[in-house]
């Protein structure tokens, strides 16, 4: 019996150097993305590294495409944000376990969803509807982020923008918008990596956090956090059940469209999809195979 994974077995070695490079680049860029995706998530910067490290050796076991990777993404976080606010201040031991608790029912729904073979729900999803739905989501996402972007504590303090951070958000948007547009290859898709690079080394360097009033992500607790599984009560699955199930839909169906748009000569099988999406859902890769700078292109 082989139990290699399915892409393991037409694995070609010409492959390797690309996914290596694919890989390096990924991790690099997944750092400072966890990160933010956590804070977008109302949850401790360092949950956004606990969330990127197991779906990720999970997926290449037993996945099915090549072209996907699991971890933290804009729309489930936000999804995330807006079930647990009303319920228990962000970033609060109460608001964690809430999230812990959310993520296992979303969870077990995919696992149930994908026993029951519910995969071909896919075929019936229109893609207007699902890129309107990312659409808004990045919108929200983007109008969210004007607050740290401009240094003000509320959008209607706008008087009180920091000129520092605003120089370091307003600077670092138009250089990757610019690198998008004028620098080619590689190089253009690694301007994100060398944007934090460059940021986080100015700021370390000219002590902007006590000297300019910039907001920094500050120290992460080093190791592994504690293992505990906070079980969901009764008024838990009350509270959580639905935006679990939107969640676990959204996960899902994000998945298999990146998939099938970046699929070359693979077999997509929905019903495991359900059982591999995380609760954070998936984020598209394409193989690397086909360039690292198209690996690094297409991160939702």
């Amino acid at each position: 019996m082989n139990l290699a994974p399915p892409w393991l077995r037409s694995y070609r070695r010409s492959w390797i150097a690309g996914d290596l490079t694919a890989g390096l680049i990924v991790t690099v860029l997944l750092i400072p993305q966890s990160l933010a995706y956590a804070m977008l998530a109302g949850l401790p910067p360092q949950v956004g590294l606990y969330a990127s490290i197991l779906p990720l050796v999970a997926y290449a076991a037993f996945g099915t495409s090549m072209s996907l990777a699991v971890g933290p993404v804009a729309v489930a976080s936000l999804m995330t944000a807006s079930a647990l606010q009303p319920l228990a201040a962000a970033g609060s031991p109460e608001y964690v376990a809430l999230a812990v608790q959310l993520a296992l029912l979303s969870g077990a729904m995919l696992v149930v969803f994908g026993a029951l073979r519910l995969g071909f729900i896919a075929q019936f999803l229109s893609r207007p509807v699902v890129g309107g739905f990312i659409s808004g989501s990045a919108i929200l996402i983007a109008l969210g982020q004007l607050k740290p972007l401009l240094g003000i504590p509320a959008l209607s303090a706008i008087a009180q923008v920091n000129p520092v951070t605003a120089a370091i958000g307003i600077g670092t948007v138009l250089f990757l918008l610019l690198a998008r547009t004028y620098v080619p290859g590689l190089a253009g898709k690694l301007a994100p990596m060398a944007a934090i690079i460059f940021t986080a080394a100015i700021a370390a360097t000219f002590h902007l956090d006590s000297r300019s009033g910039v907001s920094i992500v500050g120290a992460i607790p080093g190791g592994l956090p504690q293992m505990g599984l906070p079980l969901p009560t009764l008024q838990g699955v009350s509270d959580l059940w639905l935006p679990a199930l939107l969640i676990s839909l959204v996960g899902f169906v994000e998945s298999i469209s990146v998939a099938r748009a970046l699929r070359r000569d693979e077999h997509i099988v929905a019903n495991m999809n359900f059982f591999m999406a995380t609760p954070w859902g998936q984020t598209g890769l394409s193989k690397a195979r086909y360039g690292a700078a198209r690996a690094v292109s297409v991160r939702c």
